[in-house]
């Protein structure tokens, strides 16, 4: 197993306030994560995949996966809702539909930082790649379109690893729309943004919450540097132009892949 250094990952201050209250007005905690400090040599590479629903994040986490396995790095995955601490919580608060727009937003961070403590810094301090399926960007832009302050939320994940490389993955609200369908025959509640009222039409409704969400990333691809990338193209050229990039930071030689068997249903 190779490890390779990644000095670009930083450790920023927490900020604990009101919603009402913006980053500049906040006294920020000098402390860190319990037994992390900015000195820590944390070897691995943390890799980001941002996106709306239907951009293709999974299917390149799944391919990228596999592609960095083969040329010997270990990896560790990570995304929304897969903390011990409170993942079946914030499900069931969903599937209800009994709950806040600031307590749910709380809840992600609680699932997010409880991911970062336990499971990324730990793969990264043993060398591995992580490789985030959405990371703090897209439960920002979730809190911001709700009507919860940008600096107040940017002050929550202040604390959050800057990622080496974070990749924006950018389809039209209509192109998503097609593949989520395409997928399960539905689109879930959250997706369309129902709780925001802002169609009674289903399409109309993805649309133009899909849409405020993208317009968040825009910002915050110029305020992050976002790598941006077309991802309404054939699967195998988004996947050459990530391996690409991501070769480059990793050092890796040859960026030829063809993937198993097991996932060959997703290169189109």
């Amino acid at each position: 197993m190779r490890k390779r250094k990644n000095n670009s990952l930083q450790i920023e201050s927490v900020v604990e306030t009101s919603a009402s209250q913006t980053a500049v007005e906040t006294p920020f905690l000098t402390g860190a994560l319990p037994g992390v400090t900015g000195s820590d040599g944390l070897g691995g590479s943390l890799i980001v995949l941002e996106g709306t629903d239907g951009s293709g994040r999974s299917t390149q986490i799944s391919l990228l996966t596999e592609w960095l396995e083969s040329n010997g790095f270990a990896v560790q995955t990570m995304g929304l809702r897969r903390s011990s601490l409170v993942a079946r919580d914030i499900d069931s608060l969903l599937a209800r539909n009994t709950v806040t727009r600031l307590t749910l937003a709380l809840m992600y961070a609680t699932d997010f930082f409880d991911q970062l403590e336990h499971n990324i810094i730990p793969a990264l301090r043993s060398g591995m790649v992580v490789l985030a399926d959405r990371y703090t960007y897209t439960l920002i832009a979730r809190g911001a379109v709700r009507g919860i302050d940008r600096e107040y939320l940017h002050g929550v994940y202040a604390l959050a690893l800057r990622p080496a490389l974070t990749f924006w993955l950018n389809v039209s609200s209509e192109v998503a729309f097609e593949r989520e369908f395409k997928k399960s025959h539905a689109i879930s509640y959250w997706e369309a943004g129902r709780d925001m009222s802002l169609s009674s039409d289903l399409y109309q409704s993805f649309i133009r919450y899909q849409g405020m969400i993208k317009r968040e990333f825009e910002y915050m691809s110029r305020r992050h540097g976002f790598v941006e990338l077309d991802a309404e193209g054939p699967v195998r050229e988004i996947n050459a132009e990530l391996r690409k990039r991501i070769a480059k930071i990793l050092k890796i030689k040859a960026t030829r892949y063809k993937p198993s068997s097991a996932l060959a249903h997703l290169w189109r």
